[in-house]
């Protein structure tokens, strides 16, 4: 892709969160909740991370890879329905170069005793177009944790 060009898709990943909208809710609204199912790179150094979850708020998050390079994620969060909606425009730098720019909505849809999530990315990609299938692909992987890091609270309180 050229520094012009710029590639634009919308995807939407469900999951099932065995847990209330409210308490589901929890895992996107409270840092040390998040952090349980979002923070997936260990071997990667915290350089920077702020947080402040509610509308207008920021959410900031820098970090440095084994390699030296540096990943940036700056969101500007829109709207909030607590329970039930957020939705956030966010950004993603790679070694300084911004590489997207996305529209985010989440949904948190009641199903009996547990949450049907839906999430829906309006996105930007401005990096190298096989690593939008790979950008796209994480997004799964971190719902996929989110699901195990609920389910594994829940187990715990029963």
């Amino acid at each position: 892709m050229t520094a012009s060009t710029v590639a634009h898709t919308t995807f939407v990943i469900e999951r099932e969160l065995p847990a209330s909208p409210r308490h589901a809710f929890r895992f996107w609204s409270e840092p040390e909740l998040k952090a349980r199912w979002n923070d997936c790179h260990p071997d990667w150094t915290v350089l920077e991370d702020s947080f402040d979850f509610r509308v207008g708020g920021i959410e900031a998050k820098r970090w440095r890879m084994p390699d030296g390079t540096e990943l940036a994620f700056r969101a500007n969060y829109f709207d909030i329905a607590a329970g039930q909606r957020i939705i956030y425009g966010f950004e993603m730098s790679h070694a300084g170069k911004r590489i997207s720019a996305s529209l985010a909505t989440i949904e948190l849809l009641p199903e009996g005793a547990q949450t049907q999530m839906r999430f829906t990315e309006q996105l930007a990609f401005l990096g190298p177009a096989d690593a939008m299938a790979a950008r796209i692909s994480g997004t799964g992987t971190g719902f996929d944790r989110l699901v195990e890091v609920v389910a594994r609270e829940a187990a715990s309180v029963h």
